[in-house]
């Protein structure tokens, strides 16, 4: 329970209720635009708040060995401009519930196999019954969602 309630999970939670709404506007720009548009546009923009958050801290950003880190770790660029495609695409046909639903089922279904097999460098975590039953229970919950 205490993790349930941690201040890292309430993090975790407005995460979600960003993603939620991150998709929203971006589904509705891929629509006065063009998805790969506006998922261009998007990703400019988060290139530029970036940057600029990295000047704002100062974070030594060239004294990291770049070239020595695994080509893999890198993908996450790669899949960014995936999900944003993706979501943008998604959320007019079935709508923002049923695609943010879909999602977290997706995501946990994946966060159990990758911490149960410790995969792309994260500590292994074996998964138990209970998270089996409680992503089939969530699974089960999610299809009443569905319109």
């Amino acid at each position: 329970m205490a993790k349930f309630l941690s201040f890292p999970f309430l993090i975790a939670a407005v995460s979600g209720i960003a993603m939620a709404i991150q998709g929203s506007l971006n589904s509705v720009l891929q629509q006065k635009t063009h998805l790969l548009a506006a998922t261009f546009a998007v990703h400019l923009i988060g290139v530029i708040v970036a940057f600029i958050t990295v000047l704002v801290f100062r974070v030594p950003i060239i004294q990291y060995n770049w070239v020595s880190i695994p080509w893999y770790l890198y993908l996450g660029g790669v899949l960014s401009v995936l999900i944003i495609g993706l979501v943008a695409f998604s959320i007019p046909k079935i709508g923002v519930c049923n695609a943010t639903t879909a999602i977290i089922i997706g995501q946990v279904g994946a966060a159990i196999i990758i911490d149960h097999f410790g995969w792309l460098g994260v500590e292994r975590l074996p998964w138990n019954p209970w998270q089996i039953l409680g992503l089939i229970l969530f699974a089960a919950g999610a299809k009443l969602l569905f319109d």
